[in-house]
């Protein structure tokens, strides 16, 4: 634990873009490391990326095979031969409270290496991905290395929206993916806990391009302004609603879904005033959750929303897509969510909920056939696990 708090010392004191060779002089110093390198996994979470100054001069490697893929996809140190004889290199998770954002890879000399070692590595790895979250308020290093190619404006004004990808506490698991990636224009996802409670807000703006970014950055922001206010969830919808409406007469509006989780009981409140849809894997059976819709935010002036309630078990898995996914046809005209889209579900049901969303629009690419998509695809899938008892 000596050495730890040490390496968390440096990073603390460390410059913002500075991280990676911090922890590369302390390693060294500490456990004899050889190298060290970081990997960041891409927008598109396909790619593992090196840190370093544009342009990217270092091949990226797969985020799903070799051995920092396996360290990436399982979420546990993966050590294996290193690069020269009588070596280790340990490939350790860069994970913040369930967000993946990379891979640590260090290699060591035989003899400085073992099972503690290994644990204390992993331990470091955690604390160099808290480090960079903070660093990112100052440096723009690390986001570059997750583009694999250059953002669209309005992609860029989506992601900077986004809390993360994945998150996790005890009584649930989240895991988010948009595609395409590199241009996206209006669906967008927004979580927040509490001791007791998760909201999550789905959304789908009108419109192509930085128009759809800029109304959903309206929505995001006013659904976070009353929901840091203290509002109930039907309240966030009326002063959502209220904002858009005042800013664009009725000429644009936001499909939203908002839930709220109650920890403890498992109760969800919901508000469903769009087109974004919720799936259910409960006890291996897949349906869709029918619920009672109302108008998307911003068409009418005071508008009134109401909310219903329901409730999630031990086990469930949930998954809320846009309608760039359950809407896509085949080239015989069959919507993935007639019957694809359960296949899908069943199909990943032994993922994590991080890795859900890739494997689902995997195969909705499969369906669509060579057509290009014609709208933006977005899917969050949710393990809820209740609240432990004492």
């Amino acid at each position: 634990m000596d050495r730890l708090a040490s390496v968390e010392r440096t990073l603390r004191t460390a410059d913002p873009h500075a991280l990676l060779d911090a922890v590369r002089e302390v390693l060294a110093d500490l456990y004899g490391s050889l190298e060290a390198d970081l990997l960041m996994a891409d927008y598109a979470m396909t790619i593992l990326q090196p840190v370093g100054a544009l342009p990217h001069t270092f091949e990226p490697v797969s985020a799903h095979t070799g051995a920092p893929g396996r360290a990436f996809g399982a979420q546990e140190p993966y050590p294996c031969e290193g690069p020269v004889p009588d070596s280790v290199t340990a490939h350790l998770p860069v994970t913040v409270r369930g967000d993946r954002l990379g891979v640590l890879s260090v290699t060591l000399p035989k003899d400085r290496y073992d099972a503690d070692v290994l644990e204390e590595l992993a331990d470091v790895a955690e604390a160099l991905g808290h480090q960079i979250v903070v660093a990112e308020r100052d440096t723009d290093l690390y986001l570059q290395a997750r583009r694999a190619e250059r953002l669209t404006l309005a992609a860029e004004i989506q992601w900077e929206l986004l809390p993360g990808r994945s998150c996790a506490r005890a009584e649930y698991e989240l895991g988010a993916q948009l595609e395409p990636a590199y241009a996206i224009h209006g669906d967008n996802f927004d979580w927040s806990t509490s001791a007791d409670h998760l909201t999550l807000a789905l959304t789908n703006g009108m419109g192509e391009g930085i128009d759809a970014a800029l109304l959903t950055s309206l929505a995001i922001n006013a659904l976070r302004n009353a929901r840091r206010a203290g509002l109930g969830l039907t309240d966030q919808a009326c002063m959502a609603d209220q904002a858009i409406y005042g800013q664009h007469r009725g000429a644009l509006h936001v499909s939203v879904l908002l839930l709220r989780f109650h920890l403890p009981t498992g109760n969800v409140e919901v508000v469903d005033a769009g087109s974004p849809r919720v799936w259910r894997l409960r006890d291996g059976a897949v349906e869709a959750i029918e619920m009672d819709g109302q108008l998307p935010l911003g068409m009418f002036e005071d508008s009134v929303y109401t909310s219903q309630t329901w409730q999630v078990r031990p086990g469930d898995r949930l998954l809320f897509v846009s309608d760039g996914v359950y809407d896509v046809a085949s080239p015989a005209g069959e919507r993935y969510s007639e019957k694809a889209l359960a296949r899908a579900i069943q199909a990943t049901r032994l993922l994590p909920p991080p890795q859900v969303p890739r494997a689902v629009l995997h195969e909705l690419a499969g369906h669509r056939g060579e057509v290009m998509a014609e709208d933006d695809a977005m899917i969050v899938c949710l393990d809820w696990r209740g609240r432990p008892t004492a």
